[in-house]
């Protein structure tokens, strides 16, 4: 039976590891690249970070089901973006720099990173022959 718990801490991991992502990619990378050319790169090595936890977590969190594993990227999926709009309020972020991340129009590649998170449990699952 698959374990919500266990989904919520991998979770955790995922939130762990984006922060140390994050870190580094604002000491080293934006002062090179600028701020949202590092975002946007930031977004496509988030999305490897994802799948390799995802890779190593989906047979512990034992979502066999293509349901089940869209069910732990969608849980996933809301959290990071209920955390990432409480931290940078938190924090003191405008709304105006938190939703540019989304904005696609305006170079914001978060609605891809967060589309890959959806089914990178189901990816990692198909790809390690766990279905």
């Amino acid at each position: 039976m698959m374990s919500w718990p266990k989904a919520l801490v991998v979770w955790v991991l995922i939130v762990l590891a984006e922060s140390v992502h994050g870190i580094i990619r604002q000491l080293y990378i934006a002062p090179l690249t600028g701020d949202m050319p590092a975002r946007q790169l930031g977004v496509f090595i988030g999305s490897a970070i994802i799948f390799a936890i995802a890779w190593g977590s989906v047979r512990w969190i034992n979502a066999r089901s293509f349901r089940e594993q869209f069910m732990v990227g969608l849980l996933w999926a809301v959290l990071i973006v209920l955390f990432e709009f409480s931290l940078g309020a938190a924090l003191g972020s405008s709304q105006q720099r938190m939703l540019s991340d989304y904005n696609m129009a305006e170079g914001g590649l978060m609605p891809l990173g967060l589309l890959f998170m959806l089914f990178a449990p189901a990816l990692a699952a198909r790809l390690r022959g766990f279905h």
